[in-house]
């Protein structure tokens, strides 16, 4: 599988080198990141994260005429990255990172944004804000009662009365 999508990265490399697209950018980080998931080597993952961190930034930025959906998902790949590699260092600034960029577009009403936002508030322990961000989250089709139920980020609110009721709300 590993040797798959280092073949995958080498071509879409080469791909680079002829002509850079944002779609491009978007599967190269995308690639650097599965090769994260899978590598139990903390180094080699730190090395994959900044590979994809710096394609994925530089995409944000290169790109000046991109669709908005396609700036969402590049944010959203880079917002990954950072909080995975929040959760292999458990340093609080990728999920400071994390907020920054989702920010300014979280009036485009993406519920992966909400999400995203809701866990880089909850590892800060940001509870209001982590409230905040999971009530949009939940109004939209989009919601994973599962997902948030059994998200480590979230264990620690999971005795919280506006928790409990957010949840027992989308059983219903």
């Amino acid at each position: 599988m590993s040797r798959d999508i280092i073949e995958r990265i080498g071509a879409t490399d080469q791909l680079y080198l002829e002509e850079n697209s944002a779609e491009l950018a978007l599967e190269r980080g995308e690639l650097r990141l599965e090769l994260v998931l899978l590598s139990q080597n903390k180094q080699e993952q730190t090395y994959f994260l900044h590979e994809a961190i710096a394609i994925l930034e530089q995409a944000r930025i290169e790109f000046e005429e991109i669709a908005v959906q396609l700036y969402i998902q590049i944010s959203l790949e880079l917002v990954r990255a950072y909080m995975l590699y929040y959760e292999i260092s458990k340093e609080i600034r990728f999920a400071t990172i994390t907020q920054q960029i989702l920010k300014p577009i979280s009036h485009l009403q993406d519920a992966h944004v909400y999400f995203m936002l809701a866990y880089a508030h909850a590892v800060k322990d940001e509870v209001a804000m982590t409230r905040h961000w999971l009530n949009k989250y939940s109004t939209t089709d989009a919601f994973d009662l599962q997902g948030v139920k059994q998200h480590p980020a979230f264990q620690k609110m999971k005795d919280l009365t506006w928790f409990q009721t957010l949840l027992q709300q989308k059983m219903h």
